[in-house]
């Protein structure tokens, strides 16, 4: 077990799978007392036996993060299980994709996205900032925002416009944290190969997947996509103290994909 984050207690939602299961176990493995919030019980679940069966404290919680009841009634399962009261990193991961320019984005499919990736990022930051001002200040809150938040690809509008929204909420709240000692900052990948991108690659691709991920390799200065640790990683980095001077920040976890090419 590591020390990076002993004693923290800490909420990762969306932490059944992908950059939230590897963010949740690293964290874990950190010393953090992790609370998985997820609708998906299955993964939820999977990720906490990931989490014990390496020495480590967790729970999962029924979240869903578009019903602030339900961020509420989670943050307060974590404050509980870390005996303190006291809740010192939010993770707020949760998201969903969509593929689509603006002519073919429904209402409907605008609605559902901003819901997830923008209102439930909000649901967690009210939460989040009003307990650790409750417990007198103190805290870590990391957003999950994007690559494409600072640039342009195509058919991507409303994940885009919802990214773009968290970055600059990221901003925002960190001048409004500061005086309460709390930091707020962003995590921006690049194109990680998570269950969500597979399964786009499968649907959008059937056949010729291989030459897709050639093609979003590409993009990539590394000439690779990014994995699932790599973001949790920077997660890890970004709770800790070791950042405890880095506020109101964009982090790239990209390969390379926002500086340019060669």
């Amino acid at each position: 077990m590591g020390v990076r984050l002993a004693g923290r207690v800490a909420v990762v939602t969306g932490g059944g799978s992908g950059i939230g299961r590897a963010s949740a176990v690293r964290f874990a493995a950190e010393g953090a007392v992790v609370t998985v919030a997820d609708l998906d019980e299955a993964g939820g679940r999977q990720t906490v036996e990931q989490i014990q069966a390496a020495g480590g404290r967790g729970q999962y919680v029924s979240t869903d993060v578009t019903r602030l009841d339900d961020v509420r009634a989670a943050f307060a399962d974590a404050a509980r299980l870390g005996g303190s009261g006291r809740l010192d990193v939010v993770f707020n991961n949760a998201g969903i994709g969509f593929v689509g320019a603006v002519d073919e984005t429904s209402p409907e499919d605008w609605e559902r996205v901003m819901a997830v990736n923008l209102r439930g990022v909000y649901h967690g930051c009210l939460c989040a900032v009003e307990r650790m001002k409750a417990q007198g200040g103190g805290g870590v809150i990391l957003n999950m925002s994007s690559a494409i938040a600072t640039m342009g690809l195509g058919r991507r509008a409303a994940y885009a416009a919802s990214k773009g929204a968290v970055y600059a909420l990221t901003r925002s709240m960190q001048v409004d944290c500061a005086p309460f000692g709390i930091r707020v900052n962003a995590l921006m990948p690049g194109t990680i190969l998570t269950p969500f991108v597979e399964g786009y690659l499968k649907r959008s691709f059937a056949g010729r997947e291989e030459e897709a991920l050639a093609s979003i390799r590409a993009r990539q200065l590394t000439g690779e996509l990014g994995t699932a640790e790599d973001v949790a990683s920077a997660a890890v980095f970004l709770a800790s103290d070791e950042a405890r001077f880095i506020m109101g920040a964009g982090l790239a976890v990209d390969g390379g994909l926002t500086t340019g090419k060669p």
